[in-house]
């Protein structure tokens, strides 16, 4: 759910709507187009998990406003499938990878080896409106986050980072159009509904990570007749607004940092050498962060900053597969360890572009520059590891449309189960048990001891066996549930998670 400048170095409500789609949606004849299903590439690129070939990619158009949808302007919305071998599915189940913004063609593949429910369901990708090979929006690549190190409080670099707040706001407003203001959760449930109608369906089950969880939520709020079975692992508060859910990333990563990374690269001091204690280790951190303020490294990959030093660890706190990874960069800087040296326009930067448009056009955001200056200034002094960045800094400065949002309370939706760890960082388990209060029906599944983020289809077959009997043998749970976590790697294990799969795919298509 995350910057997409932070996932390239990285590698992560209120008021009146319709209940339903609105009548205008099956009048207007878009529920009655056809997507025309091809192969999403031929050959299958090297590397890609065996099934791959039956990946399918198609699209289809949607009004660009839900509210005046034939007023004839439309978008491009791009659409991925598998379908099981024997052609015989019991289900459709809609995915998302989070973001939001991400985009989600290649995540059906990461099933192939859950043949309980590939082989039982259709699984459908999306890139939603905004991003990757639907209608893109753009910021006209300017992003300032990572830009200058938000732990300099002197009145120069604050100007920096909050001009350039203000200047984010306004590129990716200008940039994106009229096109921009109608990226909302609002629209997109729509733009789902759309597509269940437009294949057929009249139930489909959604399986979202993240920011997916937010708009399961959704999708269920505003059609809670349509979806059937609705996973959301690694929850955001979706019951309230998006501001406090990124105000809790400085606490959830500084958690994952300091409970699980810092003590595991200390027990493996004779790999990485920064420190036999978790401490010791903390301390090789900032010492060789304030080395890097003083003289950047260069790397054959690229120069290493603070920024860019806090961006390898915070990436390295999703899965504990990435431990090991970014606790050797992080000894290499420390120079503990010698260095091993389509037709439609598609932006860079679309997944930027459709994070902030939506983070700043679905809920309002409370607070001004000294609002900012004062936040940062006490989480990064409590949480330093992330605590100082601030992702929702441009709303601060946005022109927000008129956007509604009904709220998710769960009333008339299919029980909900929900998948989180406990010590997830980017969307902390604090944000999931309010949401799991907030929504009527859901059972959680708590992963005990356990920081991964994006559990389900991967490696826990406690959480894989409860999730498939749930979308698959459509057995609910009587009660919330909890599952033992995946005990850390030694170093040098490298598996990737769900969401690192689905993004590894995406890049290597070049998507």
């Amino acid at each position: 759910m995350y910057r997409k400048r932070i996932a390239a170095t990285l590698a992560a409500v209120t008021a009146t709507s319709l209940l339903i789609a609105p009548p205008a949606q099956a009048q207007s004849g878009f529920a009655t187009q056809e997507i025309k299903w091809q192969k999403c590439f031929d050959p299958v690129p090297p590397g890609f998990p065996p099934g791959a070939e039956r990946l399918e990619c198609g699209t289809f158009t949607a009004p660009m406003d839900w509210n005046n949808p034939n007023n004839g302007k439309t978008i491009t919305i791009a659409v991925s499938r598998t379908k099981p071998v024997n052609g015989k599915a019991k289900t459709a189940v809609f995915t998302n990878p989070g973001g939001p913004g991400g985009e989600g063609r290649t995540l059906p593949l990461v099933y192939l080896n859950r043949p309980k429910l590939s082989e039982n369901a259709e699984i459908y990708g999306i890139d939603v409106r905004g991003t990757g090979a639907s209608s893109n929006i753009t910021c006209g690549l300017f992003d300032t986050l990572g830009s200058t190190d938000p732990r300099d409080r002197g009145k120069a670099n604050l100007d920096l980072l909050y001009g350039g707040m203000e200047l984010q706001a306004k590129f990716c407003q200008t940039k994106s159009g009229e096109l921009g203001r109608y990226v909302t959760t609002d629209q997109t449930v729509k733009d789902l509904d759309l597509l269940r109608q437009v294949l057929g369906r009249k139930k489909v089950d959604w399986l979202g990570y993240s920011g997916g969880s937010w708009m399961g939520a959704y999708y269920a709020t505003y059609f809670p007749k349509t979806l059937d079975k609705i996973v959301l692992d690694s929850n955001v508060d979706f019951t309230g607004t998006w501001q406090p859910v990124f105000d809790n990333f400085g606490m959830g990563f500084e958690r994952r940092f300091r409970v699980d990374f810092l003590p595991w690269v200390a027990k493996y001091d004779n790999v990485y050498h920064l420190g036999k204690t978790a401490e010791e280790v903390r301390q090789a951190y900032e010492r060789t962060r304030a080395k890097l303020a003083q003289q950047p490294v260069t790397l054959p990959e690229g120069t290493y900053y603070p920024v860019t030093l806090d961006f390898v660890l915070i990436q390295g706190q999703y899965s504990k597969y990435s431990f090991d990874g970014a606790a050797r960069k992080l000894a290499e800087l420390a120079g503990a360890v010698p260095a091993q040296l389509t037709a439609q326009a598609s932006y860079p930067d679309a997944q930027t572009a459709t994070l902030n448009s939506i983070l700043c056009n679905d809920t309002p955001f409370r607070g001004d520059r000294r609002y900012l200056e004062r936040d940062a200034a006490r989480d990064g002094a409590k949480w330093p590891l992330m605590g100082y960045y601030q992702i929702m800094g441009p709303c601060a400065y946005w022109d927000r449309p008129n956007v509604n949002l009904k709220h998710p309370n769960g009333i008339g939706v299919t029980p909900t189960l929900m998948v989180q760890s406990e010590r997830d960082a980017p969307t902390p388990i604090e944000g999931a048990r309010r949401s799991h209060a907030g929504f009527a029906g859901s059972r959680m599944l708590t992963v005990k001891d356990e920081g991964d983020h994006g559990i389900y289809g991967f490696g826990n077959d406690c959480v894989n066996d409860v999730v498939e009997r749930y979308l698959v043998d459509r057995v609910t749970p009587s009660k919330d549930l909890t599952c033992p976590g995946v005990p850390l790697p030694e170093p040098g294990q490298q598996q990737a998670g769900v969401l690192e799969q689905a993004r590894k795919l995406a890049v290597q298509l070049g998507w």
